[in-house]
């Protein structure tokens, strides 16, 4: 079976999480303010602080960020519903605008009309399947309309805007280390930033409220990154470019490979790195696709079958996002993960191939 979804992980993690093991300080500490700094070295940003998953992320950043109970918040529906619930975990609102047809990611021009006809006080963008958003012009409409601007980046490690990794254009990125990300540790999550007094708002949060003194100063949670996954992330990191290099390959065997067929294949804008954390066609037969698929031991999956605004918790939140809907409707994706080798990718495309030949 070649699945969708296969994290790489040897033996250079299980050294690392022995070398923790030994060390007896599991909970957090040193091994995880070395990987902190070497993700922020990463990112090209001043500060990271390491959560427990991507949500808490989103979670630590927006209160970071002064996101707030009474706030209206712009962000995607297409996309993974966490970001959605960090914005409501914290007592804000989230106002979904549709995406944008070529790339997924959010429409900037629906979130421009949003912010001229009504208040809003943060847009979170979400770096869809390695792909980053628009980032030049959020800025420019964060500037103009006052906006706390928060990348979600939890499906873009590695990914850039003019050169610049993802996790560094806003006032805070966040990103997940979950098993089917980029690079994986088990569970856990970052936030990088360059704002001095948001890194260490996150690090109280993240830590019951405690500052520096060790008093707890204000209200937190434990949402903080354990020893252990922070091992496998340093090495998990320094394998990143690697990875990334491999997922670029094999999506550029699939996009040469299915040109022709009546499908769609990724776009990337010039001026981005898309880093192909899913490899997304859109097809007018996915599900008869998929069952081909599956009969010749290749997975796929859909990402994502409703957008957030259509599910039960926020069905009360007003939405028109046409575009979004339709995409819930035609998006497969297939693997491309690093650790397929170049045979399986060229398998792959020629199961795609057989099945509009058939």
């Amino acid at each position: 079976m070649i699945d969708l979804v296969d994290p790489v992980v040897g033996d250079r993690e299980r050294d690392r999480i022995a070398s923790v093991l030994s060390d007896g300080q599991l909970a957090d500490g040193s091994t995880v303010r070395s990987f902190e700094d070497a993700f922020a070295d990463y990112c090209g940003t001043d500060h990271a602080v390491a959560t427990s998953n991507g949500t808490t992320a989103l979670h630590a950043a927006l209160v970071a960020c002064g996101v707030c109970s009474g706030d209206t918040v712009v962000t995607s529906p297409f996309t993974f519903v966490a970001t959605a619930n960090a914005i409501r975990h914290v007592g804000a609102e989230p106002l979904f605008v549709d995406v944008d047809p070529t790339t997924y990611t959010i429409d900037v021009d629906a979130v421009a009309e949003v912010a001229r006809r009504r208040d809003v006080d943060a847009v979170v963008p979400v770096h869809l399947f390695g792909l980053p958003a628009d980032m030049p012009r959020l800025r420019e409409l964060a500037t103009e309309h006052d906006l706390t601007l928060v990348e979600d980046a939890c499906q873009a490690h590695g990914a850039t805007v003019d050169e610049e990794p993802v996790g560094s254009h806003g006032d805070a990125g966040c990103f997940s280390f979950y098993p089917s990300k980029n690079m994986t540790t088990g569970e856990g999550g970052m936030v990088t930033t360059d704002d001095d007094e948001v890194a260490a708002r996150i690090r109280r949060f993240v830590d019951h409220g405690r500052d520096g003194t060790g008093r707890f100063v204000e209200t937190g949670h434990n949402f903080r990154m354990t020893s252990i996954a922070a091992a496998i992330g340093l090495e998990q990191l320094r394998r990143l470019p690697e990875f990334n290099r491999r997922r670029r390959a094999h999506a550029a065997t699939l996009t040469e490979r299915l040109t022709g067929l009546p499908i769609r294949t990724p776009r990337t804008p010039a001026d981005r790195l898309h880093v192909f954390n899913q490899y997304t066609v859109l097809t007018e037969q996915r599900e008869a696709l998929a069952d081909h698929l599956e009969r010749r031991g290749i997975d796929s999956g859909v990402y994502y079958p409703t957008p957030v605004h259509r599910e039960p918790a926020f069905e009360s939140v007003e939405a028109d996002c046409r575009v979004a809907e339709r995409l819930a409707q035609e998006v497969l994706s297939l693997p491309v993960h690093p650790g397929l080798d170049d045979r399986e990718a060229r398998a792959v495309a020629e199961a795609v191939r057989g099945f509009y030949r058939a």
